[in-house]
């Protein structure tokens, strides 16, 4: 580990990466790679638990390409150097800001979305200039075994190479004094990897999760609003961090609103059959949501078959914050509702646990929308929609608090992989004497005149 990382060093030094023209090449060579194999990715995940063509390239491959397109068109004018003002202090010169590559970067892929939350973070850090150590998830093996041939095989190491294995090969990994970390994952792994970085003072972004509330208010149109929340729920058997974890429904909605959820769940037909329903990525993690379901308190589904690591979309209702399902992030196809009869005091429930991801609000009243979006601190989410906020990359992308730190997509993935360089240029045809000894009265009056 420690010679690649060695090796890329090396090479960042070079300068090579901090050509333009370099990295909108890697960046174009890595599109044509994934159009050119499409089918190969299609099969790998499928392979892994059962995702359907039609969901890899909407909810994985059509972000990246996005992401790709946006970074060549967009990289010239990221990397340009912005003039700024210069304080009277020291007139006369001139100021500007000099966006840097951090150097050689680690990026650690989550499993749930293996391409996308693999190479996402990997084109931003390209198009900052940066070289490339890609760890993917080992759960999915097909996909990391897919990623690693497809640019172990067309990038030189010295620049991006994927590293395959499990806790020793991470563990290694993390031992490096690399110039920047990002990692998608558990709260409970980002910590491991915040303490291996403070080590070598690495700088680390770090997308991680939590339990994402969705409020169903009594002013929403909730028939539109239960559409998208179950969509958005079961999307990838709700193996999603930016999921809605459980819903808080007004009282005088639930009944319509189970009504609606079950009649909604059973029109979308939830079966990989149907290329929208995947498997639970492993057993332990089917084992785990199991454990979660209170029978007594399913309203509908629950049905599991183990051998097929399938577990159908289900809704548990009368849940209160204090039931299991409630303690940890879900991440799989269950959906908890509580009820509430007062926004402050629901507020001020979501207030008291830690900060999530993401947040999403259904209503048609502006009142109710500004008092939640001032009230709660969420990473990002959306008013009468759930997850399409992230597909505007105009928009940064990540977490607040527990929940994740830092953030990316569009420039914003370019400003993660980069240092913002501030210099002061200032000739030598005038010396002013007023900072230098010896020190008067008067030249302090001065000084704090201009910096006044």
């Amino acid at each position: 580990m420690q010679e690649l990382v060695d090796l890329q060093k090396t090479f960042f030094n070079t300068n090579a990466t901090k050509d333009i023209s370099f990295r909108i090449a890697q960046l174009k060579k890595m599109q044509s790679l994934l159009k050119a194999n499409e089918e190969v990715l299609h099969r790998a995940i499928y392979a892994d638990f059962k995702k359907s063509a039609f969901e890899n390239y909407t909810a994985e491959l059509s972000l990246l390409y996005h992401d790709i397109q946006q970074a060549i068109k967009k990289v010239k004018k990221w990397s340009a150097v912005k003039r700024v003002k210069t304080n009277l202090v020291n007139f006369p010169a001139k100021s500007y800001i000099i966006p840097e590559p951090l150097g050689a970067t680690l990026i650690i892929g989550a499993w749930n979305y293996p391409y996308q939350l693999s190479l996402a973070p990997a084109i931003a850090a390209i198009a900052a200039g940066n070289t490339v150590i890609l760890k993917p998830s080992e759960l999915p093996v097909h996909t990391s075994n897919a990623m690693a041939k497809l640019i172990n095989e067309n990038f030189d190491p010295s620049f991006f190479k994927v590293v395959e294995g499990g806790v020793p090969e991470t563990s290694a990994l993390l031992k490096q004094a690399f110039d920047k970390i990002f990692f998608t994952g558990s709260v409970q792994v980002g910590k491991i990897v915040y303490q291996a970085a403070a080590k070598n003072l690495i700088p680390v972004t770090l997308e991680l999760g939590g339990k994402s509330p969705a409020i169903i208010t009594e002013n929403c149109d909730l028939k539109v609003s239960v559409k998208r929340l179950i969509w958005a729920k079961f999307l990838n058997a709700g193996q999603t961090c930016i999921a809605p974890d459980y819903v808080v429904v007004h009282t005088s909605k639930k009944a319509e609103f189970l009504a609606l959820a079950k009649k909604e769940i059973e029109a979308s037909n939830f079966l990989i059959e149907a290329d929208n329903y995947v498997q639970i990525i492993n057993q332990k993690n089917l084992e785990r949501l199991l454990a979660l379901i209170d029978k007594d308190k399913v309203f509908y589904g629950g049905n599991h078959d183990i051998e097929n690591r399938l577990l159908s979309p289900t809704i548990m209702t009368d849940i209160t914050f204090e039931d299991k399902v409630m303690q940890d992030e879900i991440f799989g196809p269950i959906l908890p509702v509580l009820e509430y009869d007062n926004l402050d005091g629901i507020l001020q429930q979501i207030k008291s646990r830690p900060k999530p991801l993401s947040c999403y609000v259904f209503t048609n009243d502006k009142k109710t929308k500004q008092k939640v979006l001032n009230e709660i601190s969420f990473g990002g989410g959306a008013i009468n929609d759930a997850l399409m906020h992230i597909t505007n990359s105009h928009m940064g992308f990540g977490g607040v608090g527990e929940s994740g730190i830092g953030s990316y997509h569009g420039e914003y993935g370019f400003k993660t992989f980069s240092h913002y360089k501030g210099v002061l240029d200032k000739p030598t045809w005038l010396e002013p004497n007023i900072k230098y000894y010896p020190h008067t009265n008067f030249k302090l009056k001065l000084i704090k005149l201009l910096f006044g």
